[in-house]
């Protein structure tokens, strides 16, 4: 890619302060700039950088105002995060796509396959499958029988999704993503043994949704597990059978949730966060980092934290006396020996 500083004003709608005519060439970040560089500013801690970085260009807020001479272009807009975000999808997308279906992939003839599709090298699409148009599968990847893929979807390499799933448009799978395996349902049959419930069920990720890679989602018991349009699961992320993620949540890596949850939209996850099963997350619910769910959140907008989870406020007073403990031990020991030392004192 090359471009001016001119061109990428007009197509992010922003302001240049400097040269309109330096050309950029690659992207970098802003504390590992170098000439020819785009990088950008959006966190004032990192605002140092700006003056001693290489980089030829710099997106930045159109509020900032430099305390220091800076030496390069500057290109102000509203919001330099997403604009640098809008910035590195152009990028991507100017990249030159695979094409055509390698001879060693084995596709069924009663497979339905798109228009400008690409299938990698010992790809595999079962029967009746139907992939959508603009679609690339890399290499390695399984596709169960009567499986629906949509438009525009990009499956990475050693993706696996079982038979009868559906998924949307414009979804990214990760390499090593398993979709639509059994769901973990045994019966009790005596204090040692298990009968195995079969897991009649499929998985159906909606539009906009994106899978991390070395991602489990179980397949249903019955009906259908459910991943809504634009949710976002990073990598290494379990998702039982027939759980419900509503539109737009996302959740960091390591993440579990348990079978027959059903979670809102627009909730956040952090890492490690764990879930039980058969619970109800409200909408907007934000769970930090290594939380264990152990029951319902019906008010929406909450934050909770800990183990077990509860509300974010109440766990850092929690928190600071937990840090404490030590020292209120040795006060209730003194205590204790004072309080014995008076009974003895007055018999």
């Amino acid at each position: 890619m090359e471009f001016t500083a001119a061109e990428i004003a007009e197509f992010l709608k922003g302001e240049i302060t400097g040269d309109p005519e330096i050309k950029v060439n690659t992207i970098a970040k802003i504390e590992e700039g170098q000439e020819g560089a785009i990088s950008f500013l959006a966190n004032p801690k990192y605002e140092h950088y700006i003056y001693t970085t290489g980089s030829s260009v710099v997106l930045v807020n159109r509020d900032f105002v430099p305390s220091a001479p800076v030496d390069a272009t500057l290109i102000r807009v509203s919001n330099a995060y997403e604009s640098f975000a809008s910035l590195m999808t152009l990028v991507d997308q100017s990249k030159p796509k695979k094409k055509g279906i390698h001879p060693s992939a084995i596709i069924e003839k009663s497979a339905r396959i798109g228009k400008d599709v690409y299938i990698g090298a010992l790809a595999y699409i079962g029967e009746n499958c139907v992939i959508g148009d603009n679609c690339r599968i890399y290499p390695q990847t399984y596709i169960g029988d009567n499986t629906k893929v949509g438009d525009d979807c990009l499956i990475y390499p050693g993706v696996k999704i079982y038979h009868e799933c559906v998924i949307g448009n414009k979804c990214t799978i990760h390499a090593g993503s398993v979709i639509g395996s059994d769901g973990f349902g045994f019966a009790p049959q005596s204090e040692t043994e298990f009968m195995k419930i079969p897991q009649l069920g499929n998985v159906i990720l909606e539009d906009h949704v994106e899978i991390g890679a070395n991602v489990a989602i179980d397949r249903a018991t019955m009906g259908s597990t459910v991943i809504r349009r634009g949710v976002k699961l990073d990598n290494l992320i379990q998702i039982g059978h027939n759980v419900e993620i509503g539109e737009n949540t996302v959740m960091a890596g390591q993440t579990g949730v348990a079978g027959s949850t059903k979670i809102g939209k627009n909730c956040m996850f952090a890492g490690q966060v764990g879930i039980a099963g058969h619970l109800k997350i409200a909408d907007n619910t934000r769970i930090g980092a290594k939380a264990g769910v152990a029951g319902d959140i019906k008010d929406e907008n909450q934050v909770v934290t800990g183990l077990p989870a509860i509300d974010h406020r109440t766990f850092l007073r929690s928190s600071v006396i937990f840090r404490k403990l030590p020292e209120l031990k040795a006060k209730i020991d003194y205590l204790e020996q004072e309080l014995e030392f008076l009974k003895r004192n007055m018999i």
